[in-house]
């Protein structure tokens, strides 16, 4: 098993586990995620169909209106919100929504050098992130 260890910028303190659910494309919360279910439901989306549901979610950014900080806190409320999140870079809404729903996030990655299922422990008050690969 190898180890990656990236530093990045620390926006929400909390430090989690879990396996990455990795995106290419920027998620709107709004309308793009269904807050009943914690699935991602734009259709032309690369995670259409997967839960973000306790995973460490990586994306580069999100995108949409600011309604989607609010669906963020309401996913974590239903027990849908992934475990943490990792941006390329943060934008306002889901930092708010990251925030106010305690969900540990860290920008500033390349999240191209993490794959989909990967380990990953995130520390969103020092901005450390470990990825673990096997193979």
């Amino acid at each position: 098993m190898s180890t990656l260890t990236f530093k990045g910028r620390s926006i929400v303190p909390g430090r989690v586990r879990g396996a990455a659910l990795v995106s290419t494309k920027p998620i709107s919360f709004l309308g793009g995620v269904d807050v009943n279910t914690g699935t991602i439901i734009e259709r032309d989306h690369d995670l259409y169909g997967k839960s973000i549901k306790d995973s460490v979610l990586c994306f580069p950014h999100g995108r949409g209106s600011t309604v989607g900080s609010f669906v963020l806190y309401r996913l974590a409320k239903n027990g849908l919100a992934p475990k943490a999140i990792i941006n390329s870079i943060a934008d306002p809404v889901v930092v708010v929504g990251a925030i106010i729903a305690n969900i540990p996030m860290v920008d500033k990655i390349n999240i191209e050098m993490i794959a989909n299922g990967d380990i990953v422990e995130v520390d969103g008050e020092t901005g450390i992130v470990r990825v673990f690969r096997s193979g």
